[in-house]
């Protein structure tokens, strides 16, 4: 299952980008302006409690005349040493994919979206998302924007115990960016799989956080993230929390 999902999402957002360079008649749209983003935490204690975590981030971002693509890695490990006994607390992947097409030049577009996440503490093996539907920019002025989307789509999760759980949902992501300068940004990121029926899990995540440019492609970031699953399994948290200090580099 998990090879076969890497290439659904590998292949969900480039697919629909090379239908547009190969229409006939057109000209190859050049893969510019392309963006980067590449993020590094590293944080570790020693003394009677030794740790150690490592948060690292890389999104990439295609905006072509008829289409924009993104594409995101998140990854999160965290190990603890008490008394001779290592102990890993934290280990989390997460893969996406996103392509859009332009519908009109106000910023509006349908959209096709897949994910993977697999964490080791939440009580499942891994969860997945696929969906469509609309997105829009509903302002955006010299210091600020909000974007979003919406549209249906289908979760199958396979549980630790080997059980698989599947179901319709609603896809709903939020993105807002407020520039107070030219080199410090605030950005609030909202995103929920809402399964329709009463006795699915619906997951859901939240970034805020703050960025200020230390030179012309270095940046550092503070962020708050959240992850939420609706239902508990195995008497586990419901709700996770990461608070980090990264590195970004830009290009």
């Amino acid at each position: 299952m998990k090879p076969l999902l890497l290439s659904i999402l590998t292949g969900l957002a480039c697919s629909v980008s090379s239908l547009h360079a190969s229409e006939p008649g057109q000209l190859e749209v050049p893969l510019e302006p392309l963006s980067a983003e590449v993020e590094l935490g590293v944080i570790a204690t020693t003394g009677n409690t030794e740790s150690s975590a490592v948060k690292g981030k890389a999104t990439i971002k295609q905006d072509f005349r008829e289409w924009k693509n993104k594409y995101q890695f998140d990854a999160l490990y965290k190990r603890n040493t008490y008394e001779g006994d290592d102990q890993t607390t934290a280990q989390k992947v997460f893969l996406s994919a996103q392509s859009d097409y332009k519908l009109s030049p106000e910023n509006s577009s349908v959209f096709v979206y897949g994910s993977y996440t697999d964490d080791r503490f939440s009580g499942y093996d891994y969860q997945n998302t696929v969906a469509f539907g609309y997105s829009k920019r509903l302002f955006a002025d010299q210091d600020s924007f909000l974007d979003y989307n919406i549209g249906p789509g289908y979760s199958f999760n396979r549980k630790d115990d080997g059980g698989v759980e599947d179901s319709i949902i609603v896809h709903l992501q939020m993105e807002y960016e407020y520039n107070f300068s030219p080199e410090v940004k605030f950005t609030q990121m909202l995103g929920s799989d809402v399964a329709l029926e009463s006795n699915k899990n619906t997951a859901s995540k939240s970034e805020s956080s703050i960025t200020s440019k230390l030179r012309d492609n270095l940046s550092m970031k503070a962020a708050y993230n959240i992850t939420h699953n609706s239902l508990s399994l195995d008497m586990r948290e419901k709700t996770d929390s990461v608070t980090s200090v990264t590195l970004i580099y830009t290009f």
